[in-house]
């Protein structure tokens, strides 16, 4: 008769089981260490804010009239996805003298329009009114309208837009 041999320590049973479970706890780490990097990414990612926009040619401006120029800046935090709308005003003065100013009234942050026959920057909340310089004319506003930092680079306005 043949004699079998065996292990005094391990049988084969135990050994599939030890093969098993490392072959099978490798799988799940090179599936699930992607798929956790994947869901936690997001929340440690940040953005910066801090942009300069183009508004297009100096010499596109006219002189003497504010000149709406209106954009959107899309955010990042996580998982959540906003855009924000943004307007500001060209005010060319004369050939080489500009200024922007906000769109945003400085009271409750209504969009202020500019009003040809007024002269003015009037904002439909709180019946505000800025002169053509941003002053505060009439109203509860605060302070005067707001302005960006801008630029002039090849012939180009940039604004400076920094993060909210």
């Amino acid at each position: 008769m043949v004699k079998k041999t065996t292990s005094p320590n391990l049988s084969r049973r135990d050994f599939t089981k030890i093969v098993m479970t490392f072959l099978g706890s490798i799988m799940g780490a090179m599936v699930g260490l992607p798929i956790i990097g994947f869901i936690v990414s997001p929340a440690l990612k940040t953005q910066e804010l801090d942009d300069w926009i183009s508004l297009g040619a100096f010499d596109g401006y006219p002189i003497g009239t504010p000149t709406l120029f209106s954009f959107t800046r899309s955010k990042v935090n996580g998982w959540e996805r906003t855009t924000s709308s943004y307007g500001a005003y060209v005010l060319r003065k004369t050939e080489s003298e500009l200024k922007v100013y906000s769109n945003v009234c400085t009271h409750l942050s209504c969009r202020v329009k500019w009003d040809e026959d007024a002269h003015a920057f009037l904002c439909p909340c709180h019946d505000a009114r800025f002169d053509i310089n941003g002053a505060i004319l009439y109203g509860p506003p605060p302070r005067p309208m707001d302005r960006y930092e801008f630029k002039i680079e090849e012939g180009n306005i940039l604004i400076h837009l920094t993060g909210e």
